[in-house]
């Protein structure tokens, strides 16, 4: 019976079947055999294992091998890393620490015994100590370009320039150009004073120029000599004159007094100076706040800090202020003086960073809010005493209410006014009836002086927004039938000429037809001189002067120097075609056009952003957004590596605490 079922078993599998005495015998293929013994499961066939427990070890010892490798090849790179940059050094000192002996430099000898003249009789620089050093030859017979100021726009004409295209001086009582956006955070010690200045000499050595360390104090414009004043070393007061052929005014500004009394005792932020002194009564009240002898009355008037304006300078200051309390001083000074610490802003508009939008204003009022800043915004301040601050605030039924904030410190940035030098080239033009800056035209020439000769830029300039003084010459230009009256075609050719002479007016001059038809009073299809008057009036009224800011005095200074640059190249072209005067200014160069790239402020661990049609505000993201902005518009490589590096170790280390 079994032995029937196998072979009915085998020949269906397909084997072969024989029998042996009856018994049947199943003859299996080796390649069978071998199929069957793959397919079954090797723990089947031989039993449990012990490779499992080998490969664990195994696996553990292999990570062990390749965390080693790489942590050798890391180790191995940094060493030799380390070794590169220090053969570097090495060597970079082995060549730059030389010896190098000078000996018969060459002087021009007037330099050296200058002459007199001008209407003071004073020494006349028409030579440098330099002039003669070979590097220098080729620039001492070029037009002598003398810029007064070292700032933002000084600098972006510098940049501008080709080197050898002008003889040029800089004038300046600074030796070294302030990255002025961050001296909020040289006053608390965020940032070191270092990082933000960059050696002028470094600069102007580009352009092989010379740097006078003076204060521009007159102008001869008829024999164009500029009038300068310097210390001795004995500390006696000389004047002298450094001639010009092309002058740029680029001395910025002063901070406007508003006929307050008291301002002596206030502290302003302009010069690296300034955030100096700032940063020692800083950190002079918290020292005094916490000695065991200081009453409570006067602790809380050391710890009470005052900024008057809520501009980006006076907002920045506070916010960084409200840093350094939260950073540093709660951590190293007693927790009673953090809690006694008081932050006050007082604007006289409505809102705080008022030429920003709106929503910018908002969210930062609400961010000084939650920090416990405290805002009085419609308040005027009216006196400031050694011990108080005074301000008045309008009440509902009209009248004044006078409020007095006890304080130790008091911050003034409530806008601008004019440099002396300004002052006086602005009374010397009857013209100049600005009473904040040198008004400019569209070439940013100086209105009322000789022509190509003396340009302003930065704070020391406003440009031009009046057209009604330019109405007799557009008609001129523009009334081809000599009627005395415009038309509409003719009103389409004023236009044009307007947007050259005052580019700002290009957005009020949008709806040509418009305008035509509203002011056509008398509606005979012309406009009359008197409606003419009317209509560029209103226009004018509507134009806003561009801001006092470091982006418009680097705009203003970079198209300026390129300008010069290329009336240095074409200056042979242009005498042949005897062009000379305005027409070469218009020549070589459209009228100066400003571009808005967008205003931002640090208001604590959060930075806002206008750029026009949009806003950006926020906390870190915003933060390191305006960091980098800042960053990348540094001065030099030296300064971006400096403040990279302070940003770190304020960050690992805090605040330098030191009263130095």
């Amino acid at each position: 019976m079994f032995a029937s079922r196998l072979a009915r078993q085998a020949c269906l599998a397909n084997l072969r079947v024989t029998y042996q005495n009856n018994k049947p015998t199943v003859y299996i293929p080796r390649h069978r055999l071998a199929k069957a013994f793959s397919t079954t499961p090797r723990r089947a066939i031989e039993g449990p294992s012990t490779s499992s427990t080998l490969e664990a070890p195994k696996r553990v010892w292999q990570q062990l091998r390749t965390f080693t490798r790489y942590t050798f090849y890391f180790v191995g790179s940094a060493a030799v890393g380390l070794i590169v940059l220090t053969a570097t050094i090495f060597l970079h000192d082995a060549f730059t620490y030389t010896e190098k002996h000078i000996e018969g430099v060459p002087v021009a000898p007037l330099a050296l015994r200058p002459e007199r003249g001008g209407p003071k009789n004073l020494p006349i620089t028409k030579a440098y100590l330099g002039d003669l050093e070979e590097e220098n030859k080729d620039v001492k017979n070029k037009p002598h370009l003398v810029i007064v100021g070292g700032g933002w726009g000084a600098v972006g004409v510098l940049d501008s320039l080709h080197p050898g295209d002008y003889h040029v001086t800089v004038v300046s009582l600074e030796t070294f150009n302030t990255f002025t956006p961050l001296l909020p955070s040289a006053a608390v010690g965020t940032v070191s004073v270092r990082s933000l200045i960059e050696p002028l000499r470094k600069i102007i050595a580009r352009v092989k120029g010379h740097l006078v360390n003076a204060k521009a104090v007159d102008l001869v414009m008829s024999e164009r000599l500029l009038e300068v004043e310097t210390l001795s070393a004995q500390g006696i007061r000389e004047h002298f004159y450094i001639p010009y052929d092309k002058l740029i005014i680029a001395v910025g500004s002063v901070s406007a007094t508003r006929g307050v009394q008291g301002l002596e005792h206030c502290y302003q932020l302009k010069t690296i100076g300034d955030a100096q002194r700032i940063r020692q009564r800083i950190l002079d009240n918290f020292e005094l706040a916490s000695l065991p002898t200081t009453s409570p009355e006067e602790r809380r008037r050391l710890l009470s800090f005052v900024v008057c304006g809520g501009g980006p300078t006076g907002v920045e200051t506070a916010a960084e202020i409200y840093d350094l309390c939260q950073e540093d001083i709660i951590n190293y000074y007693p927790k009673l003086l953090r809690e006694e610490v008081s932050i006050h802003v007082i604007q006289s508009r409505e809102h705080i960073l008022n030429t920003y939008s709106e929503a910018i204003s908002r969210y930062a009022e609400q961010k000084f809010d939650r920090a416990g800043v405290e805002l009085i915004t419609s308040a005027r301040v009216s006196g400031v005493h050694p011990d108080h601050v005074v301000y008045t605030k309008k009440q509902k039924d009209g009248t004044l209410e006078a409020h007095e904030i006890p304080t130790n410190f008091v911050l003034w940035s409530t806008g601008i006014a004019m440099n002396p030098f300004v002052k006086r080239v602005s009374d010397l033009l009857p013209n100049q009836v600005h009473k904040k800056a040198i008004e400019v035209d569209a070439h940013l020439r100086v209105k009322g002086s000789p022509t190509g000769e003396v340009y302003a830029i930065g704070d020391a300039a406003t440009l031009e927004t009046a057209i009604v003084p330019h109405l007799l010459d557009l008609v001129d230009e523009c009334d081809k039938n000599k009627d005395g009256k415009i038309d509409f075609e003719e009103w389409g050719i004023m236009v044009n000429r307007i947007k050259q002479k005052i580019p700002m007016a290009e957005s009020q001059l949008q709806k040509v037809r418009e305008l035509f038809e509203i002011y056509d009073s008398d509606l005979d299809n012309s406009l009359s001189l008197n409606e003419l008057a009317v209509l560029l009036q209103e226009i004018g009224n509507k134009i806003t002067a561009l801001p006092a800011t470091a982006q418009v005095a680097a705009q203003q200074g970079k198209y300026l120097g390129k300008k010069l640059r290329r009336l240095a190249r074409r200056r042979e072209t242009l005498e042949a075609n005897e062009i000379v005067g305005p027409g070469a200014d218009e020549a070589v160069s459209s009228p100066f056009r400003y571009f808005h790239l967008g205003s931002l402020a640090y208001i604590g661990n959060a930075a806002v952003f206008d750029l026009g049609r949009f806003s950006f505000m926020g906390g870190l993201a915003a933060m390191y957004a305006w960091r980098s902005v800042y960053w990348s518009e540094q001065v030099s490589s030296r300064t971006r590596a400096l403040l990279m590096i302070d940003w770190i170790v304020r960050g690992v280390w805090g605040r330098d605490l030191s009263r130095l």
